[in-house]
């Protein structure tokens, strides 16, 4: 017997040694908050936690430049700056840059100086008080990308009053950064997944592709479709992620450029699958503005990039059939 024990644990190790399809490691992970909500890395890959540790650094940097709610950001320097030129990194530009460009392929639809309207709402904080119209068409005066001006790394506001709001598309960019580093680092098989804009890395180790769930709106814990995706993003924006009610009413933080209140179009969520998760944001909250007809013409224009539609009665309509 104790020689058998023997054999079958020389067996074992040989195999484990000359590489057996057995896995015998977990992918590594972390999550962390950054850019106020829950960042997920998932390498199946490798077991080197540095690569962990710089993708957050990088999470970190990356939000330290572009948010508005630090004080000491490029783009709080840029809403502080009341009309003045500011000089700003090449990532900040690039950003702009990519806003400005989905707000000419939107005509307004969509608009990184959302900032003021949003504002007012505070969709994050606010118990539920609608603001007042004149407040809001005040707001919605101070909109419009086209008062952007870019020279170099100079970035001006034409209207002192106005402000940008990267939120719409800066966790696409950074997913897509990290993508461009873990694949530099020799990665071939990871999930990022930055609060619901999911990127794929490859596929599995195994060779199959990632299963990704898109929720049922307002129900939390159910699925209403699955999507399998390999180097791939989904992103999905709906009126169901951050809303509230007043008397029945919903109101919800995907705000109408043209009207200043929440967008009321017979959708409740826009699916994009794209190569690149900065366009599968940006157009998530495109399509959704645009409402199903003007959001679906959106999408044929485009090479590569589909469409998933849940409208209020709870169809789906994909672009792809």
């Amino acid at each position: 017997m104790k020689k058998l024990r023997v054999l079958y644990a020389f067996i074992l190790c040989s195999m484990l040694l000359c590489g057996c399809s057995f896995q015998t490691s977990e992918p590594i992970s972390r999550t962390a908050i950054y850019f106020d909500t829950v960042i997920s890395i998932k390498i199946y890959d490798s077991q080197d936690e540095t690569l962990l540790d710089q993708c957050f650094a990088f999470c970190e940097e990356f939000e330290n430049t572009i948010s508005r709610t630090i004080e000491t950001s490029e783009i709080s320097q840029i809403n502080n700056s009341k009309g003045t030129p500011v000089t700003v990194s090449d990532t900040t530009i690039e950003l702009l840059e990519q806003g400005i460009y989905y707000g000419e392929l939107t005509n307004g639809a969509f608009d990184i100086t959302i900032a003021p309207l949003s504002e007012l709402w505070d969709f994050k904080n606010n118990p539920g008080v609608v603001p007042e119209d004149a407040d809001i068409q005040d707001a919605l005066s101070h909109v419009s990308y086209k008062n952007i001006i870019i020279d170099g790394n100079t970035v001006t506001l034409t209207d002192p009053e106005m402000a940008i709001d990267l939120g719409g598309i800066a966790k696409g960019y950074m997913a897509d950064r990290l993508k461009e580093y873990l694949l530099i680092e020799g990665v071939e098989s990871a999930l990022i997944d930055l609060g619901g804009n999911i990127l794929a890395v490859g596929s599995k180790p195994n060779g199959n592709d990632f299963t990704i769930g898109i929720k049922k709106p307002f129900e939390e814990s159910k699925m209403i479709a699955t999507e399998s995706i390999s180097d791939l993003s989904v992103v999905t924006s709906g009126c169901y992620e951050r809303y509230f009610e007043v008397d029945g009413e919903l109101y919800h933080h995907i705000l109408n450029t043209e009207t200043g209140y929440p967008c009321d179009n017979g959708l409740l969520g826009v699916t994009i699958l794209s190569e690149k998760s900065v366009d599968g944001d940006a157009l998530s909250t495109s399509c959704f503005a645009l409402g199903l007809e003007e959001g679906k013409k959106l999408i044929e224009t485009l090479n590569g990039i589909e469409a998933i539609f849940i409208t209020d009665d709870y169809k789906i309509i994909d672009t792809r059939m």
